[in-house]
């Protein structure tokens, strides 16, 4: 099985912290976004992964690299594709549209997910949703009683469905599907400036072609500050028993409080308490209270109370 991952999205709701590094790339507990994606991908299915085609923009060699050896550490073999311009979902697959052929599984990278993802190859195809509170943020799928989806609705106005797309797809034959796609790009057929998948799934639905709703155990959003911060503290529950993930390489003085906190590699924190929070490598914090806070890479942060959100090599000094 072929696995794509769409991640050139520009991740601007994550601002500071993304003008320095890809939004897939941030770090939680001590990997990227994208390895716990792979390897939850790998844990997670019942087939055999063999190439995983990851969709980029341009995030340089040593990114590419890192990309490849992510893949490669599944066993499987890594590809990269180029999307210049972000110009919607459908657009993302049709820079990979090489790659969809044959079985393909498609995971957006926004999100983390926990749960079997196992295939049910009775149908052309399977989309995987989580109920949620707020529809009317998501585009939704109704389901009759085998399961199949019936409609596709994208940030419903009026209640018509709970179960939110999470961006997670299988294809039996991918290449059914990148003939939409195509058809869509190629026919310049937008909605609000963009190609969207969705357009390309209500056409592969209305050919009779038979998409099956699949439910995940948990689905872990990225896409904003607040959202990443809750999918760190739920990966710190999960992963380490709700206690904090502290890198070997890292100090912390005896006099420092830390709970539902990660801190990556060099970090020096002294005399300070810490709640909810993302400290990200070579940080230094010194006498600060933080709560529900990010300090990027190579910070000092001294003297201060509140939440932080604080971009690579900066530095805050309330001095006492």
């Amino acid at each position: 099985m072929k696995v794509v991952i769409p991640m050139a999205g520009r991740g601007t709701r994550l601002r500071p912290h993304t003008n320095t590094i890809p939004k897939p790339l941030l770090k939680l507990c001590g990997k990227s976004i994208i390895e716990w994606i792979v390897e939850e991908l790998k844990d997670s299915s019942d087939q055999i992964i063999d190439e995983i085609h990851y969709i980029i923009g341009d995030f340089g060699s040593e990114v590419e690299g890192m990309l490849i050896e992510t893949a490669e550490r599944i066993g499987a073999k890594g590809f990269i594709h180029y999307q210049r311009i972000a110009l919607g979902t459908a657009h993302a697959l049709y820079c990979a549209k090489s790659a969809l052929d044959g079985n393909v599984f498609v995971a957006f990278a926004d999100t983390i997910f926990k749960g079997k993802t196992r295939i049910d190859n009775s149908a052309d195809g399977m989309i995987w949703t989580m109920p949620v509170e707020d529809p009317e943020r998501y585009g939704v799928v109704n389901i009759n009683s085998e399961g199949l989806i019936t409609d596709f609705i994208e940030k419903p106005q009026n209640f018509v469905s709970n179960l939110a797309i999470v961006g997670l797809y299988y294809f039996k034959d991918a290449s059914k599907i990148k003939f939409e796609i195509e058809d869509l790009v190629d026919n310049n057929r937008k909605e609000n400036n963009e190609f969207q998948i969705t357009n390309c799934l209500e056409s592969f639905k209305n050919k009779n072609f038979k998409l099956k709703n699949a439910v995940l155990d948990e689905w872990l959003d990225c896409g904003n500050k607040k959202e990443l911060l809750k999918t760190n503290s739920r990966l710190i529950e999960l992963e380490y028993q709700g206690k904090n993930f502290i890198h070997s390489g890292s100090d912390i003085s005896p006099s420092s409080e830390i709970s539902r906190t990660s801190i990556e590699s060099n970090v020096q924190i002294t005399n300070s308490k810490l709640v909810n929070t993302i400290i990200y490598d070579g940080a230094v914090v010194s006498n600060c209270t933080l709560t529900d806070s990010i300090v990027g890479k190579n910070c000092v942060v001294k003297n201060f109370k509140g939440s932080l959100f604080l971009g690579d090599y900066s530095e805050v000094n309330y001095e006492k």
